[in-house]
């Protein structure tokens, strides 16, 4: 009981030293009065987003939680008290509210990154970053608090699981929503404005660009934030879940096991590592690129040596097997390897990306031809990485291990995601600075920013990917015990048999779900687009002297349509997540479900990376041609690459890293539901 406390006060810990950073943030200059114009545009145009999604989504989330309760609370648990349903509430309220505090912050460091830029890199890198750690913190701080408190209110993981439940719905809606908008308005402000026009990236003549200034926040700041807020905790409640049947005997609800104990405090080491290496984020006044990668990189190591060290002690100090520190360290090794491939594949400092960007010589179709081939190489060696983690995981300590290793990949969450969410920020900075006229030296600083955010972001979604699919995999291993999926005359023993005809096809259907949910995305973001693109065409034509620069264009027009366009787009895509598995598990039974799960672990696990790791390519290439390489911009090889980007847009902030969040949500709706189809009769086969 007392051990618990640890968490708690690691969770308040995060939450202080968050809004220190934020004050520090807010207390930063935010420039010139046409600076302030446009970061309020661009806060206004986000947070009206935000509250619209918010109030869509808020009639869904009542009415789930009135099944959760009616379903699982009162029918499988026959209690009238709605545990579970409150546990998914609190899980919807604290996703919600991690992505709000994060993007609250992002807007606010827009503008004073590129005030801070126009004396200082290594300056402006410190604001960026810092409000890149207020998001990083607050996803933690709020997650360990969230999975703790409950743990000590019910005690009892199994209500737990509502909160995972909860925090994967928000985090599906906030990542297809925000992703729509994002792409959509980044794409039809690039098709119109870089290739038609022929004016630069940010121009202040182009309609769309405040849209979308503002998609970077709402798509990859509080969209990712949600989407590893809910890897985090559903982390977490997997290794509890599997540390609670992994006791004397299936089914036993153990409180004081320290297996269950373990994945808290190693949660706890994580943020105060992450604090610590978020302080050694240091750099000089005018730093080069290498300077500032190793700036971010140093803060990272520092983590991961402080997380390792602390689970070293804590492993000794609790009554668990000492393979549960190697277990660890296996997760947080192939954290870093999938980090550094991703790196590799989509960073213009590399061969791959150079060879898409050298494609686009010949025109759109060998950049994109070279494009799709780069992602689908990128595949082999995070496979082999994660396969070994699974191998050597299981073999130390089974499931559990393979849980606990997805716990230490995500231990150091803290500054990782602080990696991530800075890179919206360095690119909104540079955004400003080209509106507002800074000059050239200001936006060479924030290009540097932006050219080492488009690295951390890239790191940033392949190490999702990983996390997603060691997570996913064991929570299928907690259905599988929930639903009694074991070998005839066993209790201790999963089974779940491939050549079952049923199970088989449950695995082809679970195996085309990420195909069909990418399919609705790519398609939303394309409609999307097409009423942008057509919207900067008519401003384009009908408002005289607008590409003059001596009219300004209608700005609200495009956030609007971006808006409605992505809460309208988002609602199928996201009913499938939680229909399917559903309706799979009443129709066929649960191990068609089974099968199911582990379909879609396998195909969208391959189709994420290789959708993240394209989009990266076709990005960096067009970077790589805009830095003067290959007859630089405005040169054919430029326009190739720009449409190449147009295409990776979607594939790398819309469908690739929505999949991740399919995954983890089919898989803790079967956990949820897992006592209704363990003893329920099939509508096929029953």
């Amino acid at each position: 009981m007392e051990v618990l406390f640890l968490p708690i006060l690691a969770g308040i810990f995060a939450l202080l030293f968050a809004a220190t950073l934020a004050y520090k943030v807010s207390k930063a200059k935010e420039g010139t009065k046409e600076m302030k114009d446009i970061g309020e545009a661009i806060k206004n145009g986000s947070m009206t987003f935000l509250k619209r999604e918010y109030a869509m989504l808020f009639p869904m989330i009542i009415g789930v939680a009135i099944i959760l309760w009616l379903a699982i609370d009162w029918k499988e648990h026959e209690s009238i008290i709605p545990k579970t349903a409150i546990a998914y509430l609190a899980g919807a309220l604290t996703s919600g509210l991690a992505g709000f505090l994060g993007m609250n912050i992002a807007v606010k460091a827009n503008t004073r990154t590129a005030a801070t830029a126009m004396h200082s890199l290594g300056d402006a890198l410190r604001i960026a970053f810092s409000s890149g750690s207020v998001m990083g913190l607050c996803v933690v701080g709020l997650g360990i608090l969230g999975v703790t408190i409950l743990y000590v209110i019910y005690q009892d993981v199994t209500y737990v699981y509502g909160f995972g439940l909860g925090a994967s719905s928000i985090a599906l809606f906030a990542r297809v929503g925000g992703g729509i908008y994002t792409k959509a308005a980044d794409v039809g402000a690039d098709l119109v404005g870089k290739i038609e026009a022929g004016i630069p990236e940010d121009d202040p003549r182009n309609p769309a660009v405040i849209a979308d200034n503002v998609g970077d926040n709402v798509g990859d700041v509080a969209g990712m934030g949600a989407d590893l807020f809910e890897s985090y905790v559903s982390s977490l409640i997997a290794a509890m879940a599997l540390a609670v049947a992994a006791t004397a005997e299936f089914g036993t609800r153990a409180y004081d096991d320290d297996r269950a104990l373990l994945p808290l405090l190693i949660a706890a080491a994580g943020i105060v590592s992450s604090i610590i290496g978020s302080i050694l984020v240091r750099t000089g006044t005018n730093p080069g690129f290498s300077d500032l990668l190793w700036a971010l990189r140093k803060g990272i190591f520092a983590a991961a040596i402080c997380v390792i060290s602390f689970s070293l002690l804590i492993v000794l100090w609790l009554d668990v097997d000492f393979n549960a520190f190697w277990v660890i360290l296996v997760g947080l090794l192939a954290g870093v390897i999938i980090g550094l491939v991703t790196e590799y594949y989509t960073s213009y400092h590399y061969s791959p990306t150079k060879t898409v960007a050298s494609a686009s010589q010949t025109g759109v179709a060998t950049n994109i031809i070279s494009g799709i081939a780069t992602g689908m190489h990128s595949t082999v060696i995070p496979v082999l990485a994660i396969g070994a983690a699974i191998l050597i995981s299981f073999e130390l300590l089974g499931f559990y291990g393979v849980a606990l290793a997805g716990v230490g990949m995500l231990s150091t969450l803290g500054i990782t995601l602080a990696t991530d969410a800075y890179g919206p920020v360095a690119d909104n900075a540079g955004g400003i600075a080209e509106q507002a006229g800074l000059g050239k030296e200001t936006r060479e600083r924030t290009d540097a920013l932006d050219s080492l955010g488009n690295t951390t972001a890239a790191t940033g979604k392949g190490f999702a990917i990983g996390s997603a699919a060691l997570t996913s995999l064991a929570l299928m291993a907690a259905y599988a015990i929930t639903a009694e999926l074991f070998v005839a005359d066993s209790k201790t023993e999963l089974s779940l048999n491939i050549l079952n005809h049923k199970t088989l096809v449950g695995l082809l259907i679970g195996s085309m779900l990420p195909y069909l949910f990418s399919s609705m995305t790519m398609k939303a973001v394309g409609r999307a687009a097409f009423s942008i693109v057509t919207e900067v065409r008519r401003q384009f034509r009908e408002i005289p002297g607008l590409l003059d620069g001596t009219a300004k264009p209608d700005y609200i027009r495009c956030i609007d349509i971006s808006t409605r366009g992505a809460l309208r787009e988002m609602i199928f895509p996201g009913i499938i997540a939680v229909v399917a598995p559903v309706a799979t598990g009443f129709i066929l039974g649960k191990e068609a479900l089974g099968g199911l799960l582990i379909g879609s672990i396998g195909a969208g696990f391959l189709l994420a990376i290789f959708m993240a790791n394209a989009g990266g390519a076709w990005d960096n290439a067009k970077k790589y041609i805009e830095m003067g390489n290959f007859d630089g911009k405005n040169s054919d090889s430029h326009k190739a690459a720009v449409v190449g980007d147009t295409v990776g847009d979607p594939f790398k902030d819309t469908s690739g890293p929505s999949l991740n969040i399919l995954l983890k949500l089919m898989a803790i709706v079967a956990l949820v539901f897992a006592p209704v189809f363990k003893d329920l009769t099939p509508l096929i086969g029953g």
